[in-house]
């Protein structure tokens, strides 16, 4: 196993920024964008279940129109790739199922042995009370997909600006998902700062650990 180092991983974390300016003439390397690709689909979620979709925009036309239902934010047009993270609106056993069937094929062992666990989630995300706020739990779960990019990313050079400063709804509708079963719940840019972003030489502003961080 590889590993990078503490003082690695902390100088990329401290680097990193939500980027207000991003520079339309540089554009991720496909090697590069083949690894956030499997970073984001490595990403973790509860039962492993990953209730999400990424839609990921490179269309500069698609992008123009998407920048007006995005606060007019311009890193909507001058990134590289837009994410929009989208989550499912509803788990079915059927879900359930296709997972069950997935870790059948990946891991080479019968559905049968995995009976159990798909009736501990269909107890919990089916037919128990989560059910009435299961979109607000898929939802989170992309968060956690969010999260793993933006860590992904900084450790590639690359950078992000994380916002939710979007209409999900005109989202959907410009990018076809009614009848999908998904719906847009927040955006992601990556690409490169622009030289000019006076943001990047800002210093990050964070509680001191006594403060966040209450060991017991």
């Amino acid at each position: 196993m590889t590993t990078v180092s503490g003082e690695s991983l902390l100088q990329q974390l401290k680097w990193r920024y939500a980027t207000k300016k991003f520079d339309s003439t540089k554009k991720i390397a496909p090697a590069d964008w083949a690894v956030l690709e499997q970073a984001l689909v490595l990403s973790a979620s509860s039962y492993g279940l990953q209730p999400w979709k990424f839609v990921v925009v490179t269309d500069a036309a698609l992008k123009a129109k998407l920048r007006p239902v995005s606060w007019n934010q311009s890193q909507v047009e001058d990134c590289s790739h837009l994410v929009v993270f989208t989550a499912k609106e509803d788990i079915t056993e059927a879900d359930l199922d296709r997972f069950v069937a997935r870790t059948a094929e990946v891991r080479g062992v019968p559905a049968e042995t995995m009976a159990g666990y798909k009736g501990y989630m269909l107890g919990d995300l089916v037919k128990g009370a989560r059910h009435a706020v299961i979109g607000e739990w898929t939802a989170r779960q992309t968060y956690i997909a969010m999260g793993n990019l933006l860590t992904s990313a900084a450790m590639l050079g690359i950078d992000a600006c994380p916002f939710e400063g979007i209409e999900p709804a005109k989202y959907d509708e410009i990018l076809g998902l009614a009848g999908t079963g998904y719906r847009t719940i927040s955006a992601c840019p990556v690409g490169y700062r622009a030289a000019d972003d006076k943001y990047a030489a800002l210093a990050k502003v964070r509680y001191d650990i006594k403060d966040v961080i209450d060991l017991r």
